[in-house]
């Protein structure tokens, strides 16, 4: 009997399952019997943007927490497939931080390419997941969200690739809710538009808070002020963004700090992260975890260690994303099919715990970068996949590290080179200040938005966007 795999999402990670069977199918290797379940109505997972929060057209979780004017916060040659390369998508240089529907169109050209959207059953979501310890067998209970039918489907193997940034942290604070402004958590945040010369709260330092704050600013907001926990980011913020210690409570429109100051506001946004959340899956089989570079639990950060059968896709925080998600779907199928043996239990856990204590040793971002690099390196080393410059990207991440530091509101006009054709990025015809229309044909295409001036708070975002179209 043919090999039965499960794949659960169809985002990047699930996308990259696919692409590595079919890898292994062009060179000879027998295709397992696979069924990938993803409940949105196209793959993409959270690089297919939907206006819906809270509750999708389906009466389903809203999975996506992308939004309007999102640009990769990230280079673009850190992403890079080995395989399929920016190059050969686009047939020509293009800049080094793409909005969002760049980069969703790149990621799916290269699966469409080969004929694996066949495997997919789209509109459908897993309910529940049995696994049968006589049998080593998965009893799997999806169900069609558009018709309500629902079946069975029973797999060797089971590969969870739906992502952990779709499930909000939403910590509580004293008085809360006397805030008569409103509310939301990044997930639910769809732009930043509304926010032109309103008073806005971030409480949360990272990724989210730094990159839906300096859209505010760009789209016109009076002021930002960004409430942390463990420490600033202490970035050069435009002089309309402010620092705080983490909110204490809230009277009315005040919030108070850790400091002993306090401000006015008109709306907060909860940049708080996201957790683990696998609702079809019993206790003993799901991922928890902070968002940390190596959960535990995972032999090589992908192979769950109570049960070899079930494997992780991209369930860690990331530095690498499209390429390490490759790397980790290379050895998930090696191992599958039988071609990477697994050693003993305890040799298994000794190795997760190596890694965990490197882990606790970090010291900062540089060493985190390289420490995910070394990471994707012994996965690589393990299997097929093409090899590219890993240190070369590294070095990358810590260049733009570096830029972000020097210019929060600059390092996205930064060009770098990629590290798989040597090709420099070009320099976008929009600053990305300026830059009020995030489409494909906008960016490819032009013409440029530049303006003369960066001070965005005092222009009309609105007038802006009409005039662009």
């Amino acid at each position: 009997m043919s090999l039965r795999v499960g794949i659960i999402g169809a985002g990047p990670s699930g996308m990259a399952q696919l692409r590595a069977f079919e890898a292994a199918r062009a060179k000879g290797a027998d295709m397992p019997e696979i069924v990938c379940f993803e409940k949105q109505s196209d793959w993409g997972g959270q690089w297919n943007y939907s206006w819906h929060t809270g509750i999708d057209g389906s009466g389903e979780s809203a999975h996506s927490s992308m939004y309007r004017h999102l640009w990769s916060n990230g280079p673009k040659e850190c992403l890079e497939f080995s395989d399929y390369t920016f190059d050969e998508h686009f047939g020509r240089p293009i800049s080094s931080f793409p909005p969002r529907e760049v980069l969703f169109d790149y990621i799916a050209g290269r699966v469409e390419k080969s004929d694996v959207r066949k495997y997919i059953q789209f509109n459908t979501a897993v309910r529940w997941v049995n696994y049968d310890e006589a049998t080593e067998e998965f009893t799997l209970f999806s169900q069609d969200v558009k018709t309500g039918e629902s079946k069975t489907h029973v797999f060797d193997k089971l590969v969870v690739s739906t992502g952990h940034f779709s499930t909000p942290n939403i910590p509580e604070f004293d008085g809360i809710n006397t805030f008569p402004g409103e509310v939301l958590h990044a997930h639910d945040f769809r732009g930043a538009e509304r926010f032109g010369g309103k008073r806005l709260l971030m409480i949360g330092s990272s990724y989210s808070a730094e990159d839906i704050g300096m859209q505010a600013h760009k789209m016109g907001a009076a002021s930002i002020t960004l409430s942390y926990r463990s420490g600033p980011m202490g970035f050069d913020w435009p002089s309309t963004t402010v620092e705080r210690p983490l909110v204490t409570r809230f009277e009315g429109t005040t919030a108070h700090f850790a400091d002993g100051t306090s401000g006015e506001f008109d709306a907060v946004i909860m940049c708080t992260g996201y957790l683990h959340k696998y609702p079809f899956l019993p206790s003993d089989l799901a991922v928890n975890s902070p968002n940390v570079l190596y959960p535990g639990n995972l032999y090589k950060g992908v192979v769950w260690q109570q049960n070899t059968n079930l494997f992780y896709l991209g369930a860690q925080d990331q530095y690498y994303t499209f390429n390490m998600f490759d790397a980790q779907a290379w050895f998930a199928r090696d191992v599958m099919t039988g071609k990477i043996a697994m050693p003993s239990a305890e040799e298994r856990a000794a190795d997760i715990e190596s890694w965990l204590d490197m882990q606790a040793a970090l010291a900062d971002h540089d060493a985190e970068a390289d420490f995910q690099t070394d990471y994707v390196r012994e996965l690589i080393n393990a299997t097929d996949y093409p090899e590219f410059d890993l240190d070369a990207v590294s070095t990358l991440f810590k260049d733009w590290m570096r830029h972000k530091s020097e210019d929060i509101l600059g390092y996205r006009d930064k060009a770098h080179r990629s590290v798989i054709t040597g090709t420099m990025a070009e320099i976008h015809h929009t600053r990305w200040i300026n830059a009020m229309d995030d489409s494909l044909e906008r960016f490819l295409n032009g013409p440029s938005q530049n303006m003369d001036t960066n001070a965005m708070a005092t222009v009309d975002a609105n007038a802006i966007l009409a005039r662009g179209k």
